[in-house]
């Protein structure tokens, strides 16, 4: 009677697991169905390559090209992972390889706090710090770049695509580098001391042996940001100018898709079709991440397999 009990309560265990992993799988292509049902009034009308590849942007028109936010939101994503992923590689190995423990029990918890800080917040400090500092101190300086088409923005504000690119960098500094110290961290130290033991030197092993023991970590640590740069809103929609337009330079403003939906929601009821392009632009990211992530999945497998 007890042994039946206990079969009972394990497959009723299993099966409420076995149901929350499957709402969890079901989320996404529910979330997929519900913006392409909400974004089929506008693709009934114009097809989706159309739209991707038109550079206009007139609501009242019903002119709706993608192609702008698609090209700023890559400019934006791009430069924050040029930005961070070098710095936090760095850091990450200081943090696993070289800081003594002191050291090391103390600046985890000030990157775990970074993570914490409401992405308003960080929109502020870019308002205040960066934008100042491009505006008055670098394009100055970098008058010349003009001549050679560098430095396009006749009258640049400082609100620009680096901007946001330097706001989100820091952001995802606290995702990527806990990722990579953990990772490092898992790497058995037996490796390390063998490899020690037959003559190399510290940072040899730690770039022989470390980073390829834990490439796929790290492949997954660098998605990992990414996801959680593209989809960013608020702290990029403050400082990157949001103009409908295709930066020439990293000094242009730029106008990312998460910014776009942000920024003209609470509008779209006056205008026809608003609706269904902001569903469409919603749509648009989501494929983008998922596409990026199905792509990084793949890469992280076959580094797997070769480790």
């Amino acid at each position: 009677m007890i042994l039946h009990r206990r079969l009972v309560k394990d497959r009723i265990a299993y099966y409420l697991m076995l149901a929350g992993a499957g709402l969890s799988i079901a989320l996404v292509p529910l979330i997929a169905l519900a913006l392409a049902g909400r974004a089929s009034t506008l693709l009934d009308q114009q097809s989706l390559g159309k739209l991707m590849f038109s550079v206009t942007w007139s609501p009242l028109k019903g002119e709706f090209g993608f192609l702008p936010f698609v090209v700023g939101t890559f400019w934006v994503t791009g430069l924050a992972m040029v930005i961070a992923v070098p710095l936090c590689m760095l850091s990450a190995i200081y943090i696993a390889e070289y800081a003594p423990n002191r050291l090391r029990a103390s600046v985890k918890p000030l990157i775990d706090l970074l993570a914490g800080i409401p992405s308003v917040v960080y929109g502020l400090w870019g308002i205040l710090t960066i934008v100042p500092f491009l505006r008055d101190y670098l394009i100055p300086r970098l008058s010349g770049l003009t001549r050679i088409g560098l430095l396009n923005a006749e009258n640049p504000t400082g609100y620009s695509v680096l901007s946001g690119g330097i706001v989100l960098a820091v952001m995802v500094f606290p995702v990527i580098i806990s990722t990579l110290d953990e990772v490092f961290t898992a790497v058995p130290h037996g490796i390390r001391e063998a490899s020690l033991a037959l003559g190399a030197s510290r940072w040899q092993t730690i770039k022989g042996v470390v980073l390829r023991r834990a490439s796929p970590g790290i492949i997954a640590a660098i998605v990992f940001g990414f996801s959680r740069a593209i989809g960013e809103t608020m702290a990029v929609m403050m400082v990157v100018g949001n103009v409908a337009q295709i930066p020439r330079s990293i000094f242009d403003a730029g106008y990312p898709l998460p910014a776009l939906i942000a920024n003209n929601y609470g509008e779209m009821m006056s205008i026809p079709m608003y609706d269904a392009a902001l569903m469409t632009a919603a749509l648009v990211l989501l494929l983008v991440v998922f596409l990026f992530t199905l792509g990084a999945r793949l890469i992280l497998m076959q580094a797997m397999r070769s480790v």
